[in-house]
């Protein structure tokens, strides 16, 4: 296996790109690699670069770039938009949602999220790791938490909001009973006439949105209802779900 790291820079042919001390202990004391060991690098601008280890140094190293490998290739301009949730199925959401192809990660709270503090670098540290292993060819952004409210006021209406909206109704009836569910999601998303090529896909907390979470959403011109089904999924199933069938149905899961 050669290695493969995002690094933020220009790349070229030739060019000499320091490496972090995070990268080089991975190299050295992970992968057992030294100096002169292929790599491949990429930005997410340039493509990708076939490399070389030039250094490795306790405090940091080298890699020089070679020939390019692939052209930078476009990707589907979908964002996740999502309730936070605990640790272990948050880091879920970021890993798997990154290989699915997500572009953008934005923390939404809602009336019922109930997660600690969001450590931004951490969980940007988490989707560039999952970059790298799954051959993409740029890293998804992670995003500062936004309030439901102020996702729903400045959203871009150019832009298709698919919400995931898995209760009904009837407020005296668990989730909502049956009446006054949304369509099935790949109905939702396969009878669209919309020309529409920027996305979002909004998923809940673990105890689901709130009744007037749900009628606000509704009434947007911009926002697409659909169920995930008859089972409740866990938070992090449902995005990853959500998004998977977004990809097969619209995005760059079309392609050979």
């Amino acid at each position: 296996m050669i290695p493969r790291l995002y690094i933020d820079l220009p790349i070229t042919a030739g060019s000499a790109l320091p490496l972090t001390t995070e990268q080089v202990h991975y190299l050295r004391n992970v992968l057992r690699r030294a100096e002169g060991d292929p790599l491949r690098v990429f930005n997410g601008r340039d493509g990708e670069f076939s490399a070389r280890i030039g250094e490795l140094k306790k405090r940091g190293g080298i890699a020089v770039a070679d020939v390019q490998l692939r052209p930078q290739q476009s990707e589907p301009d979908l964002t996740l938009y999502f309730a936070p949730v605990k640790r272990g199925p948050l880091e879920m959401i970021l890993q798997k949602g990154t290989e699915i192809g997500v572009a953008g990660f934005v923390p939404v709270t809602t009336e019922r999220t109930n997660a600690p503090k969001l450590n931004i670098e951490r969980l940007q540290s988490i989707a560039t790791e999952a970059a790298e292993q799954c051959e993409r060819m740029n890293v998804p952004t992670i995003h500062q938490p936004i309030k439901l409210a102020s996702l729903i006021s400045d959203w871009d209406t150019e832009r298709q909001l698919l919400f995931c909206d898995e209760a009904g109704d009837e407020a005296e009836k668990e989730w909502g009973g049956e009446k006054g569910r949304a369509q099935p999601i790949l109905e939702a998303l396969t009878q669209l006439d919309s020309k529409t090529e920027s996305w979002g896909v909004l998923t809940g907390p673990e105890g689901g949105f709130t009744p007037e979470e749900r009628q606000s959403l509704r009434e947007q011109s911009f926002v697409i209802p659909a169920t995930l089904g008859p089972r409740i999924l866990r938070a992090d199933t449902a995005a990853i779900a959500a998004l998977t069938l977004w990809q097969a149905a619209l995005g760059d899961w079309r392609t050979r």
